[in-house]
């Protein structure tokens, strides 16, 4: 009683001081507890330093906790009153007292989310409860590389993708195949496929999809839980900087939340998701040094050099990005709509200048945006093998330098930041 009269008489006097009582903080809706390793592949490092900033924001916007640990034996006892969600970042149980406690935490009303690698093996007869049965893939058989978007194809509509529409661009990843096809499997629900506007998937020809059956995200039937084949970044391995982003997909990450919601009994939510919007008009702004993209002298011919130039609110400066096919835009400009973004003379080389020119179509005019994160993206050309990147030459900071497309490495020179115009 005293302790409640002291609570009372605190609120009181800080009404009177015209200062709001403290905020006491929400019970979280569910636990969720993370496993990772942290010790092969660059790439799958970055996703899970990437996943272990990232979950904790998005789990104090939707009202759950987060706990990441490098600690598997964690699983050897772990019960679902504990944690009610287990998610797999880069790796699998290895020990006999680790699969024995993750099967008996699944049987017992514990909830899994895994990513990527945490699929991958060659010999599923290693544990065959988990890779034949509770995810249904058997071994891995193929990859795609380099890491790219794909346009997935919703599947079914669950609690986990009702916030997608019948298609979606996901974020950068490398795609894995399987032995097993998870149609056949009766306990299986596949939630999303790659698209055939995706195709080819890849850029590398000798590691690309070219036609096929390819799931990406399913659930178990008897279990509650849910596999992502994503969560591999782009990297530039020899400074190992990524490239890309995995949670930079509005909608992959309207699955994500969803998808952990749902597992963890949560209250779901009906954000929106809306990718870049093609109706509306943009500045890039490059991330170094603060310069616009422009089309010289506000241009409207064929052949308008594209350059940076101090932003000055004109409407040479603004862009619209506008889906063609799969995950690739055009880029118009928006004092002549019918002129986009062009590499010269379709180049496939270093150091081809951009310009502006009627759309036709080609590969040359077309590009991706491949978000970095908090609005930044690095705009790849679809042209030739989809590895140069719209840069300023040089890192150069003077006015009226023309853009032209390099290979994609990283650097500050490729970002740009699509900011909203009226």
């Amino acid at each position: 009683m005293r302790n409640r009269r002291t609570a009372l008489a605190l609120a009181l006097l800080l009404l009177t001081l015209g200062l709001a009582a403290p905020a006491q903080a929400a019970t979280p809706q569910f636990k969720v507890l993370a496993f990772y390793s942290g010790t092969f592949d660059a790439a799958h490092i970055s996703f899970e330093k990437e996943a272990n900033m990232t979950f904790p924001q998005l789990a104090a916007a939707n009202n759950f906790s987060y706990t990441s640990t490098t600690n598997w034996d964690m699983l050897d006892n772990l019960t679902a009153s504990q944690f009610q969600v287990v998610m797999f970042l880069d790796d699998a149980p290895q020990t006999a007292a680790q699969r024995t406690g993750f099967q008996n935490y699944m049987q017992h009303g514990g909830a899994f989310f895994g990513f990527h690698v945490s699929a991958f093996n060659t010999d599923p007869s290693t544990w065959d409860w988990y890779y034949n049965q509770f995810l249904g893939t058997g071994a891995f058989v193929s990859n795609t590389w380099s890491p790219t978007v794909a346009t997935l194809k919703v599947e079914n509509q669950t609690p986990a993708t009702r916030r997608l529409g019948s298609t979606f661009v996901s974020g950068v990843s490398e795609w894995y195949s399987w032995t097993n096809d998870l149609r056949q499997n009766p306990n299986i629900e596949i939630l999303a496929s790659v698209d055939p506007s995706s195709f080819p998937l890849g850029t590398d020809p000798n590691q690309s999809w070219f036609s096929g059956y390819f799931p990406i995200l399913w659930t178990n039937k008897n279990y509650k839980m849910l596999y992502a084949n994503f969560g591999h970044n782009w990297m530039n391995y020899n400074t190992n900087t990524p490239l890309s982003t995995t949670f930079g997909s509005p909608a992959e990450d309207a699955f994500i939340i969803d998808g952990l919601l749902s597992l963890g009994g949560g209250a779901p939510t009906n954000a929106p998701t809306n990718p870049i919007p093609p109706a509306n008009w943009y500045t890039m702004v490059n991330t170094a040094n603060g310069k616009c993209v422009d089309a010289r002298a506000a241009g409207t011919a064929n052949g308008t050099a594209i350059q940076q130039f101090t932003c000055n609110g004109t409407m040479a400066q603004e862009f619209q990005l506008e889906q063609t096919s799969g995950p690739f835009l055009r880029i118009g400009n928006r004092n002549n709509p019918n002129l986009g973004l062009d590499v010269t003379n379709v180049s496939t080389s270093d150091n081809a200048p951009i310009q502006l020119w009627t759309y036709g179509g080609g590969l040359n005019q077309q590009w991706q945006a491949v978000p970095e994160g908090n609005g930044v993206y690095h705009i790849v050309s679809r042209n030739g093998t989809a590895t140069e990147c719209l840069t300023v030459p040089n890192s150069s900071t003077a006015d009226s330098v023309q853009l032209t497309q390099t290979a994609c490495t990283g650097v500050s020179s490729q970002s740009f930041r699509l900011v909203q115009q009226p």
